[in-house]
């Protein structure tokens, strides 16, 4: 009962909204209705005892399990909803607005879920980061605002802030799971000064930062702490990336330590984006994928110490369960869509499932099962969830119109059976997967893509240098064409001088000219065939009458001057044509000759230099002259005449 009770979720879409049971039957939850109007959100507590939806003039909040209905708030407009751990608190966000008498709009609003009472309310203008952040036990609550860590007691919210601290220029704040919470506060860089990342005691708010850590090339960051608070990974990332290698910015992970005792940068060994990261549930190691694709992924311990690669591949996705047994890694969004699960006791590949158009994965609590989901506005079409099960096979599918939404119903671990030794069976698929697999035909297999390679690499075995790295292909590291397939640039090394692999003269001696395949070489004795077409026509003599197109064969006639027919002697250039004669060739010491006379020596090339600066500066003069306005470095130009001149004069040129 405890793996069907784990297996609840539920998903929201246009014009529907339902919580569905779990193996083997997903059915709909008896009892629950789905409204008449378009809900904008729900949330689970994170107990997953409770379950709440808003519409466009209620908030509604249910018992999970069996969908029984608590509390009824009339709050219009709600746009999300975030439950408090044990879920005591309900809190509640809609967009801010100017109100008539001037006074300001507390947009964030907080209830008792037991009693549907108000209890506090806030100004909360941005939708990002708005939730308040609780303690596993409830016992303090923490937001951030304009630079201040605010600290509240939830059981006394009536008295306000209990407590607080103010750093400056402080743009994200994270509070650590665990018995002994934590408080990490990201502050980005700004006007030259670095970023810094600070980690400060919850209960000793006001003394020094346990940990910190400054870095440039920060102006935001992601922070993830471990399941038991002692350590926590922060991903740095600028908008602009300044060696212009990356769309996405410059990125960078850090290590740090609530105690104090270890912190450091995570280094990584390809160039690139960090994609993703995730702690694994034992708090001991994490994973991290990077590195432009195919891109790489690592597995880390606490001491930031490698102990697995798993290889590179179209991936930017990574997962733990959450019992830290399987592993997955996968690649979304302009990826194939195809997962890779993991074993993480033996490091061997489970399965591997095609879920192309993912656009929400997300482990079951028993970490048997995975959800894959495609939602709208991503993607409009074949909008639907499905159900896999770790070892591969398809266990149900729900297709659902314009699917906004979806998640499983959190249960802790300890409410679900241990994970066994040994990779559980797959169960048998729901009547849905049936009823797919007996109205759709079997498709045909689909014809791997494969890298684009040019047309002079086609129809051969593919050379390693056009594999991807993960196909046993050379390292690009980033790079773009091979060199040997870039057009060469005129007057660069080699130009004329091609090896025998270039397209640009197969064996070095075509002096840059491009070898066409069926062309005779260069030089070669032209085909009867050319010799006809090469054949100069007969020049016309002053006054002759126009002449019949018909080969110039004797006893044709023509019409002269006077209007008679008089007969036409081929000319004496009709008889035979001309010998053909090649490309003509030039000696080395005449084409030395040739370049010699085109150059110039660096003397006189820095005089012509220097003469065309005088002849701009001339060009200011005049500007100058005539009353129109100089910029700062055209006056500067012009203060530069006398020094050119010397110059001049020390060449032996007069200006």
């Amino acid at each position: 009962m405890a793996s069907q009770y784990s297996q609840q979720y539920a998903y929201r879409a246009q014009k529907s909204l339902g919580l569905v049971s779990g193996t083997p039957d997903y059915t709909p939850i008896s009892g629950f209705e789905s409204p008449e109007v378009a809900a904008r959100t729900f949330a689970y507590s994170a107990d997953g005892r409770l379950y709440a939806y808003a519409l466009p003039t209620v908030v509604r909040i249910f018992q999970a399990e069996g969908a029984q209905l608590i509390q009824e708030l009339p709050l219009p407009n709600i746009v999300d909803l975030s439950f408090s751990p044990r879920g005591t608190y309900l809190s509640t966000w809609e967009r801010h607005a100017k109100l008539d008498d001037g006074a300001q709009h507390k947009n964030l609003r907080i209830f008792s879920v037991s009693t549907a009472e108000e209890l506090i309310a806030f100004t909360q203008k941005s939708h990002d980061g708005w939730q308040i952040q609780y303690t596993i036990s409830e016992s303090h609550a923490v937001r951030l605002v304009s630079s201040e860590i605010q600290v509240f007691r939830p059981a006394e919210w009536s008295k306000g802030i209990a407590d607080k601290l103010k750093v400056e220029g402080a743009t994200s704040v994270s509070l650590s799971p665990g018995l002994n919470p934590s408080v990490a506060v990201f502050v980005a860089e700004k006007k030259g000064a670095p970023a810094s990342i600070k980690v400060y005691g919850l209960s000793t708010l006001g003394a020094a930062p346990t940990c910190q850590k400054t870095f440039f090339k920060a102006d935001r960051a992601q922070i993830k702490w471990n399941t038991l608070g002692t350590q926590v990974l922060i991903m740095t990332q600028t908008e602009v990336d300044n060696s212009n290698k990356s769309y996405y910015g410059e990125t960078g992970l850090y290590l740090l330590s609530a105690a104090g005792n270890f912190d450091c940068r995570v280094t990584l060994d390809k160039e690139g984006p960090i994609h993703d990261f995730a702690w694994s549930p034992n708090s001991k190691e994490f994973g991290v994928v990077y590195g432009y694709m195919p891109a790489k992924t690592m597995l880390f311990d606490q001491r930031v110490r490698s102990l697995h690669d798993f290889g590179p591949g179209p991936h930017n996705f990574l997962s733990f369960n959450p019992q830290g047994r399987l592993v997955i890694v996968a690649g979304f969004g302009n990826l194939a869509g195809k997962l890779n699960i993991y074993d993480r006791r033996t490091l061997n590949k489970v399965a591997t499932i095609d879920a192309p158009n993912t656009s929400h994965c997300e482990w079951s609590p028993d970490g048997r099962f995975i959800m894959t989901a495609t939602l709208s506005p991503r993607l409009r079409v074949d909008n639907g969830i499905k159900i896999w099960h770790c070892t591969g096979p398809l266990i149900h599918v729900q297709n659902t119109e314009e699917l906004y939404q979806t998640s499983w119903r959190p249960t802790s671990v300890d409410s679900v059976p241990a994970f066994p030794a040994q990779i559980p069976p797959a169960p048998a698929a729901s009547e849905s997967v049936k009823t797919l697999q007996e109205t759709t035909q079997k498709p045909a297999a689909p014809k791997p893509a494969g890298a684009y390679r040019p047309p002079g690499a086609r129809g051969l075995a593919t050379p390693a240098i056009f594999k991807r790295e993960d196909e046993g292909g050379l390292p690009t590291n980033g790079t773009g064409t091979p060199p040997r397939y870039r057009t060469p640039v005129p007057g660069a090394p080699g130009y004329n001088n091609n090896g025998a692999g270039s397209p640009y003269g197969g064996n070095g001696n075509n002096n840059g000219r491009r070898s066409v395949p069926g062309a005779p070489p260069p030089g070669s004795a032209p085909a009867d065939g050319d010799k006809k077409n090469r054949k100069k026509k007969p020049k016309k003599e002053e006054g002759e009458g126009q002449q019949q197109q018909d080969g110039g064969r004797r006893g044709k006639k023509s019409a002269g001057p006077s209007g008679l027919s008089t007969p036409v002697v081929p000319d004496a250039s009709d008889a035979a044509p001309e010998p053909a004669t090649g490309p003509a060739t030039v000696e080395p010491e005449q084409l030395a000759a040739a370049v010699g006379e085109l150059g110039l020596d660096p003397v006189a090339k820095k005089a012509r230099n220097l003469n065309k600066k005088l002849k701009a500066i001339e060009e200011l003069k005049d500007k100058q002259k005539r009353g129109e306005r100089l910029e700062a470095t055209q006056l500067k130009k012009i203060e530069g005449e006398a020094e050119i001149r010397k110059e001049l004069t020390a060449l032996g040129v007069t200006a």
